[in-house]
């Protein structure tokens, strides 16, 4: 036992287990069930950590991927919500946290999740209200799909937000804000910038600047004159929130914030010591617009704001009125008596401020909530310190515990006679609050939120106005029970600038005002004008003096009696006349939750005292504000009972009161008061005490719905339904309490009855005539099942159903439809409905009803109202506490089932109500036990019926698992309707079983839609497993398990029943069983491929034939389908031969024939498993391969419908890629199968994207024109013409159809010319071996031949081959390798050049053919293709490498002809040859000898040559230190050593001789033209040349003889357009074409074409290049392309320095340099070049064809009559290959050696003339580049 360690595995790899160290391991509390090998570990977390833990889990494994696919934002994304479930998780799994806060993290992590889980596109999570997972086995179905729904909409929602976030729209509708009533506005005051000097006061305060008023109390801020707060502890403390803001002032157009200023000190700014000092005086303003922040389109509380400061300007200083009108008006604009408020707009209209830097600063943010909600929701600003500044009003919604009296005061204006003064009076108005013995209430007055009250308030002082306006507001707050003993006392003062003189001022007036009026009513809201009484101060003081006079105007006219009989005692304080003059006015506003200012209300809660007034104030009680009413509730409520009770005999008094108990109960139903409604609550249950008040009430009730068609009772009758339920509520109290105290009593049956006849009266009522009392009838449907949950308090519940049931009934049909539903819909989800003996009543009722609504002849039924009643009723049944519900389930079952189906059925997927509707009838089928089932099917009375039902729901089943209902991602919703379908349609298989099997009864269409229905399900996406994370697959499995399982087995099962009847199943289910087989499910494979022994086993048995050909088909068609759709893998191909090769060995007949089908199934399976692989593959190559590979299979097996398919596929491959030739071969496979025929076309040939045709002949014509423009783009005319001539031939003899014809014969016409004309470039063909284990079946040890494309070069190739392969190791040598590369587990890739041997057709042969047409057949319409290697044998020769050097070379022949419907094919054959060095030499001098011929031919044919390329040709061949190249010949051949040695050879050495002999007159008639085309520069080379050459041809006659050449050659002839050149060909030649190697092809056709090629532009550059038949390349150049591609010169030094070339061939090699050089300026001296190595200025063939090219169809300036290739006059029988490719070392001879041939080259022994047939040539040096493309490179220049 080692401690420190614990055993165990890691979540992301369970089956690894190992040993972890303890410091890393935290142990958990857990639970473990079932021990062992399958146990459950239930951590005792909260279960919310445990999802936090699985969800970061499951995150994570997406987050990691994000990051791979590198989508940034998205990653980030999730980062930031991983970090904060991070983070909320160890808050949660501290344990610190009190339990609100824990539930308000839980909402924020669950909400978190949530939101996540939907954009990473994870499932829903559904929960309870408290945020925990719901478990679906205790959920019922309607409750799971209505939290999804919820939780769906709230994420969306919340996703929403987000996106409104992102763009910052303006969206008020952010949830937030929706739900909220109240609004705070917080400011925050930063700064107050400005020069004053002395001590300043400012007073913000909220403005609405269109009404003129303001809205808020003040905030106060005092302020020291050194620029600093006077507390200094508020020093960036002051802040202050506005509340009680409604939505209605947030609607508000404008609102500004007003921040007044005023100074407090001297009278003026200059003013000295003496002066006096503490005076109010205005100073100035500043005014923000807020609108946009009130609006919540500015939301940033950390953005501070400037509010510019305006100052009063200095001459309006002494004219000023009111502070705030002050700024950019000055005196004489402001009219003396012009009102506040147009003063106030204006500073508010005024653009700019000139503030001088003066001014507040503030940040502002709108809060949502009431003061208490803001306090807890932004406890960070706000906080007990915060200064709260009340709305001057109630908030929108009055909460019933919000007690407050508030006085709003506002001191508006005055006049004031100057008296005695010269100038008007400076005015300061002191408030202050006393009791009605004078004593003063100490600190009732507020100025200002933020400070203590004071108990006097002095005004702001204006300096010399007759009529100051204050407008100044101060709040007075005193207790409730003092207001109606105080009054508010104001006295005015003059104030003097001057100390001394101020102290001797005394008060000169004072005015009055009481808080409540005689009548108990208080103080009115609004204006009111004050008497201004002059008099005594003593008296002024003395309140028992004054408070008996008249305080306002109004008051005193209204008393009648003259002024001076009432006043005589107080002669000393009157108003007398003068003093009328001074009047005072002031605005009053009281905000008090305690007080009314309404006589009547009053009058009401006092009606005892004034009860002759009772009926009057009962009605005036319904126009009393609401606000008022509910201040007063209790009272008032008490009030109605008690006139109620205490006035009984007085019946009026009964409908009055009724009237104002409905206006009370209507009102606290107004969502201003909806806070009431548990106040009302509270009332009924606890204060309510009129015990006999139920006999009133149910009376009056019953006389209103009596008397329903009293049009005058109408409206009252309406609203009492409105208030029904809370009328009942105390008629249901009222009669508790009587049962209470009186116990049970006779009355019982009265108030029975009294019940029954309201519902009498009610049904009465609905039965009238519809069009009369229609509002009254919904009101009633509305309302009345609110009173349920009470009246079944003190009545039998039983009785009530039945009361309720004849209530619905007495309402006509098709009346009132969906309030009936609705009505029914509340019975349900009342108390009634949750006890059986009341469901037994209702039930029959709501069955009928929605049985009525869903009928199919139904019109228009409301499904709404019916899914909602259905749900209700279905959500009751599931419920645990409600007793039995089998019987109703029943009921439900036979009555609603097949409606809810067809329902369903006939419903759109895309209605809003599809959804609860499924819901629905999952949860019938769910409550539904097995004997439902049983007993279902038995109500049904035939067995069509049985069938018909059996129909509906297989199909209905199968439609909803097709299209689902619900969203993918709510799999708990999803997995239990699977679940709930599973068990129904096991339930319905016994059916099956028990009625429709035997003989007689079998019904094919059911068992059909039940095998489809089945194997539906058992593919639907949301069941297959392995598609899911770990995470999710647990979960399913642990929960539902694999439903898979199941329902396969039972497929099994069913499909075994059949018994003979399976034939009929046959090949229909052989799909739908394939699908199931294909679910990656060991187990249900096992158990299921059998099936398709027993359908082979069954079509052989059954069919007649002895086969099982269709069943073959079948399989085969969808197994394509499948595959391709992404089923099936290599287990499933294993396990499908297995078991079918077991089964068919074991039977008797169908051994060999199954044991041969499942091999081919097997093998179609490996191809298209392979082409699904490379179908993902980014190269293009390997998906080729595969579409053909399979193309193939099913070529061979005949089924033209997919190979039809799989063509298409290819095709739409090759256009990708632009391989136009060979998607044109791709589409003539399609044409193929089609005849020039009128019979009409099967539907499978006819897959094809756009043609609607209806005959072989129409497709096949289509097919020919899309083939034939495919050849055009390919620039494979000749096709393109073999083609048309079949389409012209139709036109012209079958069809008529000449204007086709025409249109088609210009076509080719245009072809022809392009052959002649256009560029062509010619493809490299390239050899690859693909070795060693590594690479994919179909590639693996295979050597394929590549087309390249038009230049294409070998470099290019590799690297493509090497990206495609990138774990490729490159080959170097070109030997085919040993069998250990070919076993090696690696990948190895071998790349070289060949070249194609040239198929020219018979037509051609022996025929002078144009160079174009040739070049044609050089690359194309190949098959063989030929790589040469130079092999040295016996010992090697200092003097002559040419003595041992051999040629090994290869012929590879392809599986097709190139090009095809591919650009490679595979190599089927490989042979090897070795060829002598003498056979070498032939070859080499032939090709020297076309390429002096072809030259030669060119300049004859075309004057305007350029001469320097055969000024570098003649001068590489005659030069005496060359000496022609012979020298090595005659040394290594012409011996008599050699004979010996060989006697054999003599014929080759014969022939040798005739070539030598042969290049004579060539060179003679080059060097004659060179005479003829001479320049002054040259002539000292032509002089030379002619010297060397009579000395060179002298030595050869002498050796070898004289030859003519015939006249053909050297004869001017008549010009073709475009300077036809023809090459000079032999029967013999042309078998022999060949061609070593690249580096070959290279060298030859540089050499070679040099004049011809190079100078025309319509040649192709490599034209000549395959031309020799298997001659051409020789062996210097057998690997030098692969070598020198890859940048490896070791051929090229061999050749230097092992193999003594003659000079003769240096300098031919060299030659392009020299001519390129000679371009540039060189001068044409007869010297050599310096020796070059080989191959270095080879310029590719297809450079230089790209050069020619340029200029297609007009030759370039230079060379107007440019002729177009390489080649002799004439074609000859038997003559030399047309130096198409001259080649470095001397060509090996090829397998049919050319002395062999059925013209032997013998015939040249002949004199000259030769025979027409045959040209010899003497044999010039092989050169190493194309000189073709050289040339033409130098031309083009």
């Amino acid at each position: 036992m080692y401690e420190g360690w614990y055993r165990g595995y890691t979540l992301r790899n369970k089956s690894k287990k190992g040993i972890f160290p303890e410091t890393y391991i935290h142990l958990k509390e857990a639970i473990v069930k079932d021990r062992g090998q399958h146990e459950t570990v239930i951590p005792s977390e909260l279960p919310l950590g445990q999802e936090l833990t699985s969800t970061l889990r499951e995150w994570a494994v997406i987050w990691h991927k994000l990051y791979v696919t590198n989508k940034t934002t998205q990653f980030r994304h999730v980062q930031q919500m991983t970090y904060s479930l991070i983070e909320w998780r160890s808050q949660i799994l501290s344990g610190t946290l009190p339990k609100d806060e824990l539930a308000e993290l839980k909402k924020k992590v669950t909400a978190k999740i949530d939101y996540g889980n939907r954009i990473l596109g994870l499932d829903l999570v559904v929960r309870d209200d408290n945020g925990n997972i719901l478990d679906p086995d205790e959920t019922s179905t309607i409750s799971l799909f209505k939290s999804h729904e919820t939780a769906s909409k709230r994420i969306d929602e919340r996703i929403q937000e987000e996106k409104s976030l992102q763009q910052n729209l303006d969206l008020r509708g952010q949830p937030i804000f929706n739900t909220t009533h109240t609004y705070s506005l917080y400011v925050n005051f930063k700064n107050f910038v400005c020069n004053i000097g002395e001590d300043a006061e400012l007073l913000m305060s909220l403005y609405d600047p269109d009404l003129s008023k303001f809205i808020s109390e003040n905030y106060l801020v005092r302020w020291g004159s050194n620029g600093m707060p006077k507390e200094i502890e508020k020093l960036n403390n002051l802040q202050a929130v506005f509340t009680d803001l409604s939505s209605s002032d947030l609607i508000r157009p404008k609102i500004s914030l007003v921040c007044q200023i005023v100074r407090v000190g001297h009278m003026e700014l200059k003013d000295g010591k003496k002066h006096t000092c503490g005076l109010r005086r205005p100073f100035g303003v500043a005014v923000m617009d807020i609108t946009d922040i009130i609006h919540g389109k500015v939301d940033d509380e950390e953005k501070q704001h400037f509010i510019p400061f305006q100052q009063i300007a200095m001459e309006t200083y002494i004219r000023q009125r009111q502070l705030i009108m002050s700024p950019l008006i000055t005196s004489h604009v402001i009219g003396e008596n012009e009102p506040l408020t147009s003063v106030f707009n204006k500073v508010i209209a005024a653009k700019e401020v000139n503030h001088k830097g003066q001014g507040l600063w503030v940040s502002l943010k709108l809060l949502p909530g009431d003061l208490a909600q803001v306090q807890k929701d932004f406890s960070h600003l706000v906080d007990r310190s915060t200064a709260v500044a009340r709305k001057m009003g109630f908030p929108e919604i009055i909460l019933p515990g919000d007690v407050r009296n508030d006085i709003y005061v506002t001191l508006i204006q005055g006049e004031f006679d100057k008296g005695k003064k010269k100038t008007p009076k400076n005015v300061e108005v002191t408030m202050s609050v006393h009791d009605e013995d004078g004593n003063l209430q100490e600190k009732a007055i507020h100025p200002g939120a933020g400070y203590e009250g004071v108990s006097e308030y002095k005004s702001v002082v204006y300096y010399q106005v007759k009529q100051p306006c204050w407008y100044e507001t101060v709040k007075v707050s005193i207790a409730i029970e003092e207001v109606s003993r105080c009054h508010l006392r104001f006295t005015f003062r003059h104030r003097s600038s001057q100390e001394s003189r101020d102290k001797s001022e005394r008060a000169f007036g004072m005015g009055f005002v009481k808080l409540m009026n005689a009548d108990g009513t208080t103080l009115q809201d609004g204006k009111h004008d004050l008497i201004v009484y002059k008099g005594d101060n003593k008296k002024m003081e003395d309140a028992k003096c004054y408070l008996t006079l008249p305080c306002t105007k109004t008051e005193m006219e209204e008393k009648d009696t003259p002024s001076g009989k009432n006043l005589h005692h107080l002669t000393n304080f009157t108003p007398t006349k003068d003093s009328t003059k001074d009047s005072f006015q002031i605005a009053t506003l009281i905000c008090s939750t305690k007080l009314t200012q309404n006589v009547d209300l009053l009058g009401l809660l006092n009606w005892r005292s004034n009860s002759q007034n009772i009926a009057h104030n009962l009605r005036k009680l319904m126009e009393v504000e609401g606000g008022e009413i509910v201040k007063f509730l209790q009272d008032t409520l008490d009030a109605l009972f008690n006139i109620m009770m205490e006035m009984s005999e007085n019946e009026t008094y009964d409908f009055l009161v009724f009237d104002a108990l409905v206006f009370i109960i209507s009102l606290i139903g107004d969502i201003k008061f909806q806070h009431f409604n548990p106040v009302l609550e509270t009332y009924i249950y606890k204060h309510f005490s009129a015990t006999l008040a139920y006999v009133k009430l149910t009376k009056v009730l019953n006389c209103y719905v009596g008397n329903a068609d009293d049009s005058s009772k109408t409206e009252l009758l309406f609203a009492a339904l409105k208030a029904l339920k809370y009328l009942f509520r105390f008629i249901v109290q009222s009669r508790i309490l009587y049962l209470r105290f009186y116990g049970k009593s006779e009355a019982g049956d009265e108030f029975n009855d009294a019940i029954r006849k309201l519902f009498l009266s009610f049904n009465v009522l609905m039965d009238r005539p519809l069009e009369e009392a229609v509002k009254i009838k919904g009101a009633a449907l509305k309302y009345l099942p609110s009173i349920i949950n009470d009246v079944k308090l003190v009545f039998d519940p039983v009785e009530l159903s039945v009361l309720f049931s004849k209530f619905i009934q007495s309402i006509p049909d098709n009346q009132l439809v969906r309030q009936k539903l609705n009505c029914m819909t509340k019975i349900v989800e009342s108390d009634l409905f949750k006890q059986a003996e009341c469901r037994d009543a209702l039930l029959p009722l709501l069955i009928d009803q929605l049985s009525g609504q869903l009928d199919d002849n139904s019109n228009k039924p409301d499904h709404e109202a019916c899914s909602q009643l259905l749900s209700n009723v279905l959500e009751v049944l599931d419920r645990k506490d409600v007793g039995p519900t089998a019987v109703h389930i029943q009921l439900i079952m036979e009555r609603l089932l097949r409606r809810i189906n067809r329902t369903v059925i006939g419903m759109s997927r895309q209605s809003p109500h599809i959804g609860i509707f499924v819901a629905c009838m999952t949860a019938i089928l769910r409550q539904m036990d097995d004997f439902h089932y049983s007993h279902y099917i038995n109500t049904f009375k035939t067995r069509q019926d049985i069938i018909d039902f059996l129909m509906e729901t297989f199909i209905m089943f199968k439609d909803l698992i097709g299209k689902n209902v619900y969203a993918a991602d709510w799999m708990v919703m999803n997995m239990m309707q699977s679940r709930v379908f599973l068990r129904a349609v096991n339930q319905f298989t016994s059916v099956l079983n028990r009625f429709f099997l035997d003989q007689t009864s079998f019904e094919l269409q059911l068992w059909n839609n039940y095998f489809h229905l089945a194997v539906a399900f058992l593919t639907h996406e949301s069941l297959q497993l392995e598609t899911f994370s770990q995470a999710k697959r647990n979960k399913i499995i642990k929960k539902y398990g694999d439903m898979r399982k199941e329902i396969g087995f039972k497929i099994r099962d069913m499909w075994y029943n059949l018994g003979p009847h399976k034939i009929k199943f046959i090949p229909a289910m052989v799909g739908p069983i394939l699908e199931v087989t294909l679910v990656p499910e060991p187990e249900l494979r096992k158990a299921t491929i059998p099936i398709f022994f027993d359908m082979m086993q069954c079509e052989f048995n059954f069919s007649g034939n002895g086969n099982f050909h269709m069943f073959e088909n079948e399989l085969i068609t969808k197994l394509d389908q499948e595959v391709e759709g992404g089923r099936g893998d290599e287990q499933y191909k294993i396990l499908l031969e297995k078991l079918l090769l077991e089964h068919c060995r074991k039977h008797k007949y169908l051994s060999a024939s199954g044991e041969v089908f499942a091999l081919l199934v097997s093998s179609l399976l490996e191809n298209l498993l392979d082409y699904r692989t490379i179908m993902h593959d980014e190269s293009k190559e390997n998906r080729m391969s595969c579409t053909v590979n399979v193309l193939n299979f099913y070529k061979e097996k005949k089924r033209e419908d997919i190979y039809i398919r799989y063509l298409y596929k290819l095709r739409d491959l090759h256009t990708d890629c632009e391989n136009y030739t060979e998607a044109a071969y791709t589409l003539l496979l399609h044409a193929e199968l089609l005849q020039w025929s009128e019979e009409p076309c099967v539907a499978h040939l006819l897959q094809r994207d756009s043609y609607c045709v209806y005959s072989q002949q129409e497709l096949k014509e289509k097919l020919y024109q899309e083939i034939i423009s495919f050849f055009d783009r390919g620039k494979m005319w000749e096709k393109a013409i073999q083609l048309s001539k079949e389409l012209a031939d139709m036109y012209e003899n079958k069809v008529f159809d000449y204007e086709g014809l025409g249109n088609l014969l210009k076509k080719r016409a245009t072809f022809y010319e392009n052959i002649m004309k256009a560029m062509r470039p010619q493809p490299e063909y390239f050899a690859v071996g693909y070795y060693g284990q590594g690479f994919p079946s179909f590639l693996r040890n295979k050597i394929f031949i590549y087309r390249g494309k038009e230049y294409e070069r070998r470099e290019d190739f590799n690297l493509k081959l090497l990206t495609q392969f990138p774990s490729a190791e490159k080959m170097t040598s070109t030997a085919p390798p040993g069998e250990e590369i070919k076993s090696s587990p690696k990948q190895y890739l071998q790349c070289f050049i060949v070249k194609p041997v040239m198929n020219l057709p018979p037509n051609y042969k022996d025929k002078p053919v144009p160079e174009q047409i040739l070049n044609y057949y050089r690359a194309n319409e190949v098959q063989q293709f030929t790589h040469s290697r130079p092999v040295r044998k016996g010992e090697k020769d200092p003097d002559n490498e040419f003595a041992n050097m051999w040629i090994e070379r290869t012929t590879y022949t392809t599986a097709y002809s190139f090009p095809g419907i591919l650009k490679w094919f595979e190599v089927k054959q490989v042979t090897t040859e070795e060829i002598s060095p003498l056979e070498n030499a032939i070859e080499t001098m032939e090709l020297t000898n076309e390429k002096i011929s072809n030259i030669v031919q060119q300049h004859v044919w075309d004057r305007s040559l350029p001469v320097h390329p055969l000024s570098m040709l003649l001068n590489g061949i005659v030069d005496p230190a060359v000496m022609g190249g012979y020298t090595n010949y005659e040394k290594a051949f012409f011996t008599e050593k050699y004979l010996q040695e060989h006697p054999d050879d003599q014929d080759k050495i014969e022939l040798l001789k005739q070539l030598i002999a042969l290049q004579m007159p060539l060179l003679a008639e080059g060097i004659r033209i060179h005479g003829e085309k001479l320049t002054e520069q040259l002539k000292p080379l032509h002089d030379r040349l002619t010297a060397c050459f009579k000395e060179l041809k002298k030595k050869v006659e002498k050796q070898y003889g004289v030859i003519t050449l015939p006249p053909s050659l050297t004869e001017r002839k008549q010009s073709r357009s475009g300077s036809v050149v023809l090459p000079y060909i032999m029967s013999s030649t042309l078998r022999r074409l060949s061609v070593t190697s690249v580096a070959s092809s290279v060298v030859s056709s540089s050499s070679t074409s040099s004049d011809s090629t190079s100078s025309r532009p319509g040649s192709d550059g490599p034209t000549l290049e395959p031309l020799l038949e298997r001659r051409i390349s020789t062996a210097s150049r057998a690997e030098e392309l692969p070598m020198k591609d890859d940048g490896d010169n070791r051929i090229s030094k061999l050749k230097r320095k092992e193999w003594s070339i003659s000079k003769s061939q240096v300098i031919v090699e060299k030659e392009p340099e020299m001519e390129l050089t000679s371009k540039m300026g060189m001068s044409g001296k007869a010297q050599r070049p310096k020796s070059l190595q080989l191959g270095d200025n080879r310029l590719t063939l297809l450079q230089g064809s790209s050069l020619q090219q340029s200029t297609p169809r007009s030759p370039p300036p230079i060379t107007p009559k440019t002729p177009r290739t390489q080649s002799f006059p004439s074609l000859q029988a038997d003559g030399l290959a047309s130096a198409g490719l001259q080649s470095a070392p001397p060509p090996p001879p090829p397998k049919s050696k050319p002395y062999e041939n059925s013209n032997p080259r013998n015939s040249v022994e002949v004199a000259p003339p030769l025979p027409s047939r045959r040209e010899a040539k003497p044999p010039p040096p092989p050169p190493k580049t194309r000189k073709s493309s050289v040339v033409s490179s130098e031309q083009g220049l």
